[in-house]
């Protein structure tokens, strides 16, 4: 082999060579095995910034409630329910909203409508989650949630 021919193998990178197939099955194997420990954590972090987050709408929720009523002497009824916060109910005479921006702070983080019971008798009302299933009870995120 030449000086001419030593310095051409340099320059074309003929001893480069490339990560094997193994190498790469190796990195992937790794990086699948920290996704399956980590996993499992985010998502139960995740849920119980969502139960967070719909506590913290509901007591935003009852400050626009309370505004309501020192506007109107009254709370919605169930009938006008928390649209009561974003439109003036028919024959409201002394709402002075909207009391919340948009419609959508009347659903929880889980998409579902927030469930509220206007005043009976002497009681107040009622306001919850029914939390990530959007039924009635429930154990951990699927458990119903109050202010």
């Amino acid at each position: 082999m030449t000086k001419k021919d030593i310095i051409a193998e340099k320059n074309t990178g003929a001893d480069d060579d490339g990560f094997t197939l193994v190498e790469l099955l190796v990195v992937l194997a790794i990086i699948a095995l920290i996704a399956a420990i980590a996993a499992p954590q985010v998502l139960r972090y995740l849920g119980s910034a969502r139960v967070d987050a719909a506590k913290a709408q509901m007591r935003n929720l009852e400050s626009a409630l309370e505004l309501l009523y020192v506007d109107a002497g009254r709370y919605p009824t169930t009938e006008e329910g928390l649209s009561a916060l974003v439109e003036r109910p028919a024959g409201s005479t002394s709402w002075n909203g909207p009391y919340m921006k948009q419609t959508a702070a009347l659903r929880d983080p889980w998409g579902n409508p927030y469930q509220y019971k206007g005043p009976e008798g002497l009681s107040g009302y009622s306001l919850m989650s029914f939390g990530r299933d959007g039924k009635p009870g429930g154990d951990g995120q699927d458990a119903d949630l109050s202010p």
